[in-house]
């Protein structure tokens, strides 16, 4: 798995994921946020990883949002 994408709050990083989930490009999201304890952002941020063959795709789909 490759990173893609780097956020403050876990919801920016769900937008992205839900971005690419909307392309066809499967992610893992990596938070550390304890949002699953609790309903608001903590300060600790969220990644997105893909697969190798994603990453070129993945990367243009987050660069270029509006297409």
């Amino acid at each position: 798995m490759t990173e893609v994408g780097s956020y403050r709050t876990r919801a920016d990083a769900e937008l992205a994921q839900a971005a690419l989930a909307v392309a066809g490009i499967r992610s893992v999201l990596e938070a550390d946020d304890a949002s699953d304890a609790y309903p608001f952002d903590l300060a600790g941020g969220a990644r997105l990883f893909v697969g190798e063959v994603d990453v070129e795709a993945a990367r243009a789909v987050l660069n270029n949002p509006s297409k």
